[in-house]
């Protein structure tokens, strides 16, 4: 019998912000009030012509994420976000309070460059406590909430977050839990039976919900029914839902899970399953839907759940779901939920069935025709946003592959582009390049023979050439004019994930523990690349696929991205965040629309992307068409 004892939900409502009315594109560089916006490309001017008619949709209502490093001996890096809706020309004053001690200001003008601010005077014998105001229209505004510096800290481009004592780490999801306005941690454990954990952003335990017996099979093709994060299978996603301010879990359930309250779900049938969402202060259910039992006969369907905002406006739960038949082919299944803090309805249902629509494993929601409303894509067929299939491109010779991404790669050309890698594609297809609304193939490379490529990355790491580069191991071309840009491919980087670190516009990698550099000038083989950061030094383990990090995104400071990692015992989030000063100005990744769905997608871990061109050379981006959600605290 179902378990009854559920928490009933609160529903709040969603208010669209006055400041809609004075917001303005935002810089890329140091910019004054008076500064002109240049003239866009035709992709930004498209987008933003696209967008105009459409609804904001209702993103995070995000605090000023003030974070604070020792850059040096004598040196404190301060960093901070510039908001979605902060004003054309906005500034910044630094306060920093020495011991507890009156707050004083740091800067002698108005900061309008980077967000980001050195401070080489402080006495860092002593704990340093700093916090930011705004400055609109010469006004001083209320400070942010303030980031301590401890007394005689190390010198460490690090945040580091306790966690209780616990099994191995998989991965790390955030969302703003609390209603503060910054971004709390939820948690994997690796133990039979698996767990969720939540986390404050200062590390105060908030719930566990332990995942029961159908956890304990934690085979990567054929899971157990509650199990996750396995393979590309994670299960869960966090996200705030229903737009109230506070960001709610979603799990895939079955038997025997107990959530944050201590009440259990109970069923007869151990593969039934069933989508959950969670309070985020307290890990108690909320409300749930039933997975469709199309399949059931094959067993229990691994999930691999995300956010999409199909309607242009609210956001969905998107989940990709497969199982495996007796003759070892695989049934798919994808689907969408919405949440509106009382009910948790499905929207729609899609199944493969004998179409021919190539998977892989990760799933990306983004708005691939620049109408406002996001589409499900996968590396080889894309999903409307009302689960038509809009196309596959599959009957063009692309078949099942580990990677893909889908960016504005080539900021000439109108709209998105797409570049994806392949496993053992009879034609000898290795990679292929594509227009992203309509999966028509640009250029293609392909072997002697069939090939498992396995790796595939995006992004601009050479400033002499226009727009982004791709590469997996045959070499690092310039996408849109598919030209190689080192000859010698021996010297292409490792195609693993990117990351904005350096302040520059150009894209860091981040792979197997190091954050280097790629240097068009003076190119050198993977294995010796020019490194930022070594992560085990400050005492970080790789978790999934033994090279990873257990999260990556923009979730503290400015624009520059976070690398989230644990140490060797499993009690303590290392949070690598750059402590490196940049000029440049650009509004947080986190609300950016694409780019935010993208945090909330595991699968296996890949890089995330804006909807605007980001690297050398780039436009100024078009503001992005949001409202924030109510506060929820």
């Amino acid at each position: 019998m179902l378990m009854r004892n559920w928490r009933a939900a609160h529903r709040a409502a969603v208010t669209i912000p006055a400041v809609l009315a004075v917001c303005a594109t935002l810089a890329v560089g140091p910019a004054s009030p008076a500064s002109p916006n240049p003239t866009p490309t035709t992709a930004t001017a498209t987008a933003t012509a696209d967008t105009a008619v459409q609804a904001a949709r209702v993103m995070e209502n995000l605090g000023r994420g003030v974070v604070a490093v020792r850059s040096s001996s004598t040196q404190v890096l301060v960093s901070w976000r510039l908001l979605g809706l902060d004003p054309e020309g906005i500034g910044f004053n630094v306060y920093r309070s020495t011991g507890g001690g009156a707050y004083i200001k740091l800067n002698a003008a108005v900061l309008t460059g980077g967000t980001n601010y050195a401070d080489s005077t402080a006495d860092l014998t002593r704990s340093n406590s700093y916090r930011v105001a705004p400055v609109v229209g010469g006004q001083e505004q209320a400070p942010s909430e303030a980031f301590t510096l401890t007394a005689d800290h190390a010198t460490e481009p690090v945040v580091r977050v306790p966690l209780r004592s616990g099994g191995p780490v998989k991965f790390v999801w955030v969302g703003d839990l609390d209603g503060d306005g910054e971004y709390d941690y939820v948690v994997d454990r690796q133990t039979s039976p698996q767990t969720l954990e939540a986390y404050s952003s200062d590390g105060d335990f908030l719930w566990e919900v332990d995942m029961g017996p159908n956890s304990q099979n934690q085979d990567n093709i054929e899971p157990g029914s509650s199990a996750i994060d396995l393979g590309h299978w994670d299960g869960v996603t966090v996200y705030d839902f229903d737009s109230d301010g506070r960001a709610e879990v979603a799990v895939r359930i079955a038997d025997g899970v107990t959530f944050g309250d201590g009440t259990t779900w109970t069923h007869e049938d151990d593969s039934r399953q069933w989508m959950a969402v969670l309070d985020g202060r307290t890990g108690a259910l909320r409300n749930w839907s039933a997975v469709p039992t199309t399949y059931l006969g094959d067993g229990p369907m691994g999930a691999r759940l995300g956010v999409a905002y199909l309607d242009g406006t609210t956001p969905s739960l998107v989940a990709y779901m497969k199982n495996r038949r007796d003759d070892g082919s695989f049934n798919l299944m994808m689907a969408a939920w919405k949440y509106d803090g009382d009910s948790l309805d499905r929207q729609w249902t899609w199944q493969r069935g004998s179409q021919n629509a190539p998977d892989g494993h990760n799933t990306r929601a983004i708005d691939v025709n620049g109408d406002g409303t996001d589409e499900v894509a996968e590396i080889g067929f894309v999903l409307n946003g009302d689960g038509s299939l809009r196309y596959s491109m599959g009957p063009k010779g692309i078949n099942h592959g580990d990677r893909f991404h889908i960016a504005d790669m080539d900021p000439s050309r109108p709209g998105l582009e797409g570049y994806g890698v392949q496993q053992d594609n009879p034609s000898g297809l290795l990679e292929y390049y594509y227009d992203a609304s309509n999966g028509t193939v640009i250029w293609e490379h392909k072997g002697d023979g069939p090939a498992d490529v396995g790796r595939g990355m995006a992004g601009d790491v050479d400033p002499r050439f226009p727009g982004m580069e791709v590469w997996s191991f045959s070499g690092l071309y310039n996408a849109p004019s598919n030209k190689l840009a080192e000859p010698n491919a021996s010297l292409r980087p490792w195609p693993q994930l990117g990351l904005w670190w350096d302040g520059d516009l150009t894209m860091e990698l981040l792979n197997d523990g190091k954050i280097e550099k790629w240097d068009p000038a003076r190119p050198t083989s993977s294995g010796s690349l020019p490194r930022l950061v070594s992560t085990w030094n400050y005492g970080a383990v790789n978790a999934s696929q033994g090279v990873q990090p257990t999260f990556v995104g923009d979730i503290l400071g400015d624009w520059r991205e976070e690398a989230v990692y644990t140490n060797a015992s499993y009690n303590e989030l290392i949070i690598f965040t750059t402590n490196q000063p940049t000029t440049t100005r650009l509004y947080t990744p986190a609300h950016n629309p694409a780019y935010r769905n993208a945090m909330t997608f595991k699968g296996y871990m890949q890089s995330h992307h804006p909807d605007y061109f980001l690297g050398a050379g780039m436009a100024r981006p078009p503001r992005p068409n949001i409202a924030y959600a109510a506060g929820g605290s």
